[in-house]
């Protein structure tokens, strides 16, 4: 057991920040040893009471910062095995885990991700009765773009350009604001989620194309059938794992 207080909370400094809950000290402990390298990707956590001893923390409040962290995409829980550090490189692990507690803590996202199901899916049906062959010959070259990306930061990017794109086929100017500026505060959820979702990649591939071939009929209740589905799938991942964690602090 350590002979000196472990200054690895979450306010970045090794401090723990004033107010911080038991399992934020216990998240920001559980950091510090990924950061150091001393867990680095694939490596097995000690036992639950072992690993709770070495960090001067609860053994409960251990479990739920475990917890947290697995559904930040950051510890892989295997039944029966033990507790893993996932195998992301350790630049994006650690983005995920910062993302991941920011986001927990922004009490706007769930509006702006409910704008976003708003505006996106309607926005799409209004692009499908103006699309012209131009927009969509750009919307086929960006879908095959993404499917050559193996980069989730870059996947995410393209992707925000390719629903900035078919909102401009709307061409409704004061629609691509509201929609752009939506985006902006959805964005950082989005690239959390292409970090950790291991099947983010074939998953967008096919959804956007379901939203390219109903604007390609001109079918605006495809697209907007489409677009919903698609926004609204990121929406529910998101919100499930964020509200798991918001419910418990």
């Amino acid at each position: 057991m350590p002979t000196t207080p472990d200054r690895s909370g979450p306010g970045g400094d090794g401090v723990p920040a004033a107010g911080s809950s038991v399992v934020d000290i216990a998240i920001g402990r559980l950091r510090h040893r990924i950061e150091s390298g001393e867990f680095a990707p694939g490596h097995r956590l000690p036992p639950e009471a072992v690993l709770a001893g070495e960090l001067e923390l609860s053994r409960p409040s251990l479990r739920e910062a475990v917890r947290a962290l697995a559904m930040a995409g950051v510890l892989d829980v295997r039944r029966g095995d033990g507790t893993f550090v996932t195998d992301l490189r350790p630049d994006r692990l650690l983005r995920a885990l910062g993302s991941f507690l920011d986001l927990a803590q922004d009490t706007g996202l769930n509006e702006m991700l409910e704008c976003r199901k708003v505006l996106e899916p309607g926005a799409t049906a209004l692009a499908a009765t103006r699309i012209d062959e131009a927009a969509l010959d750009r919307l086929q070259e960006r879908i095959e773009r993404m499917r050559g990306l193996h980069d989730p930061e870059e996947l995410v990017h393209e992707d925000i350009a390719f629903h900035a794109d078919i909102v401009a086929a709307s061409g409704n100017r004061t629609l691509a604001s509201l929609a752009d500026s939506v985006t902006q505060r959805t964005a950082r959820a989005r690239i959390w989620r292409a970090l950790v979702k291991s099947d983010v990649l074939s998953w967008t591939h096919q959804q956007h194309m379901d939203i390219y071939t109903a604007l390609r009929a001109h079918d605006s209740l495809a697209a907007f059938t489409a677009a919903s589905r698609h926004v609204g799938d990121v929406e529910l991942w998101v919100r499930d794992r964020l509200d798991a964690v918001r419910d418990r602090r």
